[in-house]
């Protein structure tokens, strides 16, 4: 009986942590459609300037609640920038996409490095 009641709380305790794993991540950032605007970016249904002003918003609300916004929001809202010739905002939000998440330096130095080329 002890052995049928260790393998039921064995199972309970792994589906605890499996359903603990599967909600963390969705709660721990405010996403604030965050893949809807990646998407819509690679497919071309949203300007450059429409994005911005929407992922500004995104700020914005997370600020508000006190949340922080996931990784790569701020890279993507740095090439938005880019995309609208404000490139002084693009380097700001690399820069905290850089402070936020260090792990994204490599890739955010790239970009950078990318843009100086483009431009001279």
């Amino acid at each position: 009986m002890s052995s049928l009641w260790m393998r039921c709380s064995a199972a309970l305790a792994l589906a605890s942590a499996l359903t603990a794993c599967a909600t963390a991540p969705s709660s721990l950032y405010s996403w604030n459609g965050y893949s809807n605007h990646v998407y819509s970016y690679l497919k071309s249904e949203a300007s450059p300037e429409e994005q911005v002003l929407a992922m500004e918003k995104g700020v914005q609300e997370a600020g508000a609640r006190g949340r922080a916004l996931p990784p790569g929001y701020y890279a993507h809202l740095g090439l938005m920038y880019l995309n609208s010739g404000r490139t002084d905002q693009a380097l700001n939000a690399w820069a905290h996409e850089k402070a936020s998440f260090p792990e994204s330096t490599p890739y955010i130095d790239y970009l950078i490095n990318n843009m100086k080329k483009n431009k001279g």
